[in-house]
């Protein structure tokens, strides 16, 4: 079904409460679901839409009319506007400006309004403490006074028109300035040069200002408490110290001032000076405000000692090798001035007096000693009369080097630190240097084994030692003189001889070595064998420092020679019964030569000749034979197959008889002289002969079979 636009409402009243809305009543249209209010001044048409009535048009201007219409809407649409009705927006509020001069009056300000002939403005206690003051006036300001201080206060303002309405209410809240505080107390920490200010607190305070001044400077702090700290005050000042309350009002008078009287300041232009060792002297300049001073004197050790004194200088005992810290205090009442410069003073260091030589040669002497205080580098000087020989280090040892040998040197160790530099008034010893090296003129050979050294003495009391240095050991020799033997010395040994000085001071360095070479060793064992009967081989033990042998064996028959790398020899031409002288000459490599005497040697009794074999019965066989001499005596031997025989007939026979020897057998047949020592000769001629079991010879040869029958 389709709708109608509604009726039109009739407007019953149109009024202004406020200066930008007028509000307007109708009666409710039947149908109508919203309402469209219409304000209209000429210039301007300002719509709102209201669900029922009363509804208020806003946005207007103040002090204006306007012509209000209203129509009725629904969803057929809008009814024809009612007819108008005029109303007039009231005045606009005053915007006020309100301040606080002093903590008891209040100052109120505002512009014009337009179209209003008066104000009226009242003011009262925001917390409904005490009564209200309200004042009509036609001015733009008034002033409220016999207030309470820091207390808030509300105050509302209007204008109204040459009819008398009201236009719209201005409040504005305002808080009094607060009072002076009192009771102001100043605690003075002279440590932290600060102070503490306090004081009572005042009504409506939000915070408070502290100034401490002087001539110097201003210094502020600012708090919402009863207490401030004021820091970084200045040493030796007297300040004026006073407090000013605040809030949103402005601020209270300044308290009255409080004196404050800081600590001196550090006393400046310190002067530390060491009189004499052991002694030193501590001055400064006056300053404000002190009224006597202490000085502190620590030493690197933690040890402290002070002085207070109401003049500016000081004394103190001071020890070598300190570092001494010093810091210098000026006290008043209201404390100890801060800590100024700590000065610091090293005294010069400590000498070494416990030197001495751990090392002494012929041109060196090694120093040590024990640290010392405040040494940071040591010289050490040695001075024999010609020269001056100079070692720095920073460690306790040092190493003269480049001295002369046998002297006597007056040696000094100095300290050194790089502030006060070196003590001069360290003590000297002396310290002599071992003795010069010999040097050796001469070496004789008085006999085999011994020795004599010579040399040149150029030290004062001193003892030589020389000492024959070989692969098997060492040999000495000790003299005060200028020489010594070495006896015992072993042959073929080659010797390194050197000498050395010692004196109380030490051993010099060695001589320059000589070189010695004693005779070659004869060879302690000596053998002679016969290998045939004109040779025989001697051999021997390798004789110490030997390279070659001559080997002699001498008869009245002749001499015969060998010459030989190695320690044996093979001498032929040697003849059989004879006897021979033997010697032996060792050569070494240098040419020293040993003659070695042996026991003398006989040659072998000569091979007998002739040798035949003859039966002797049915199983016996004789063995016949030439003599070389008749006092010589032989030995048979006869090898075979079946067996061997020997027999040893008594000397000077030339036959033995061999007695049942098996037949049909070859016998190798050997005749030897039998040596008075040693074992059986080997090398005489061997026959050979065959034994036959039939007939009634022996068949023989050499190495040729003959038939020798046995029956």
């Amino acid at each position: 079904m389709q709708l109608t636009a509604p009726e039109i409402p009739v407007i019953d009243q149109a009024y202004s409460k406020l200066s930008n809305s007028i509000t307007v009543e109708w009666a409710a249209v039947p149908g109508a679901t919203s309402y469209l209010l219409t304000a209209q001044d000429g210039e301007s048409l300002i719509e709102n839409t209201v669900i029922n009535s009363p509804g208020t048009v806003t946005g207007l201007k103040a002090a204006t009319l306007y012509k209000i219409t209203i129509r009725s809407i629904n969803s057929g649409g809008r009814s024809l506007p009612s007819p108008s009705k005029k109303a007039k927006t009231v005045l606009a509020a005053p915007v006020l400006s309100v301040s606080s001069p002093s903590y008891d009056s209040i100052v109120v300000r505002w512009e014009a309004v337009n179209m209003a002939v008066g104000f009226s403005v009242s003011i009262m206690r925001s917390d409904g403490l005490g009564s209200m003051m309200k004042e009509n006036t036609t001015q733009t300001s008034l002033v409220f006074t016999s207030l309470d201080p820091g207390t808030l206060y509300t105050i509302k303002a209007h204008a109204w028109n040459v009819n008398g309405i009201p236009g719209d209410d201005f409040t504005y809240n305002q808080i009094t300035s607060p009072h002076a505080p009192s009771d102001i107390q100043v605690a003075f920490d002279s440590g932290a040069l600060r102070a503490t200010v306090s004081w009572m607190p005042t009504e409506g305070t939000l915070n408070y200002s502290v100034t401490a001044s002087c001539e110097a400077s201003n210094l502020n702090c600012s708090t919402s408490s009863t207490s401030c700290t004021l820091a970084s005050l200045h040493c030796g000042s007297e300040y004026s110290v006073y407090v000013v309350a605040n809030n949103g009002a402005g601020s209270s008078k300044p308290t009255d001032a409080v004196s404050l009287r800081t600590v001196p300041c550090a006393p400046g232009s310190i002067t530390i000076k060491e009189d004499s060792p052991g002694d030193l002297s501590v001055s400064w300049s006056n300053v404000d405000l002190g009224d006597y001073y202490v000085v502190f004197v620590k030493s690197d050790d933690g040890l402290e000692v002070h002085c207070n004194t109401s003049h500016t200088q000081c004394q103190f005992q001071s020890d070598c090798g300190f570092t001494y810290f010093i810091s210098v205090f000026a006290y008043n009442k209201a404390g100890q001035s801060p800590l100024g410069d700590v000065f610091n003073y090293t005294t010069a260091p400590c000498c070494p007096s416990d030197f001495y030589p751990v090392f002494v040669s012929s041109n060196t002497v090694e120093i040590v000693w024990s640290p010392v205080r405040g040494a940071e580098m040591y010289e050490t000087k040695a001075v024999d009369g010609i020269g001056i020989v100079l070692c720095n280090d920073t460690a306790t040892i040092c190493i003269l080097s480049a001295l002369h040998c046998n002297t006597q040197y007056n040696i000094t160790v100095y300290s050194f630190n790089e502030i006060r530099g070196s003590n001069t008034s360290c003590s000297s010893k002396y310290v002599a240097t071992a003795p010069c090296s010999p040097e050796i003129k001469n070496i004789s050979k008085d006999d085999l084994s011994i020795i004599s050294v010579h040399w040149q003495a150029n030290n004062d009391e001193a003892m030589y030692t020389v000492t024959a240095r070989g692969e098997t050991g060492l040999w000495h020799c000790t003299n005060s003189g200028n020489s010594c033997s070495i006896t015992d010395l072993p042959c073929g040994s080659v010797f390194s001889i050197s000498a050395v000085a010692s004196t109380t001071a030490g051993q010099s360095l060695p001589s320059s070595s000589v070189p010695l070479e004693t005779a070659p060793c004869c060879p302690t064992n000596m053998t002679v064998t016969q290998v045939m009967q004109s040779i025989i081989n001697i051999s021997w033990s390798v004789g110490a420092g030997a390279q070659t042998y001559v080997t002699t064996l001498e008869s009245p028959k002749g001499q015969i020679k060998c010459h030989t790398l190695q320690n044996h020899c093979l001498l032929g031409c040697i003849t059989c019964a004879t006897n021979y002288t033997v010697s032996l000459q060792v050569i070494s490599e240098s040419g020293l030569t040993s003659d070695c005497t042996y026991q003398d040697y006989s040659s072998s009794a000569c091979c007998p000749s002739g040798v035949k074999l003859y039966r002797l019965g049915n199983n016996g066989i004789r063995i016949h034979w030439r003599a070389s001499a008749r006092s010589i005596k032989y030995s048979t031997d006869l090898y075979g197959s079946k067996g061997n025989f020997t027999c040893t007939p008594i000397s000077g026979l030339s036959y033995c008889d061999v007695t049942e020897i098996p037949c049909g057998d070859v016998y190798t047949v050997v005749v030897s002289p039998v040596p008075e020592r040693g074992s059986k000769l080997t090398f005489c001629p061997k026959k050979i002969y065959s034994v036959t079991c039939s007939g009634s010879s022996v068949g023989m040869g050499t190495r040729t079979h003959s038939e020798f029958h046995l029956y």
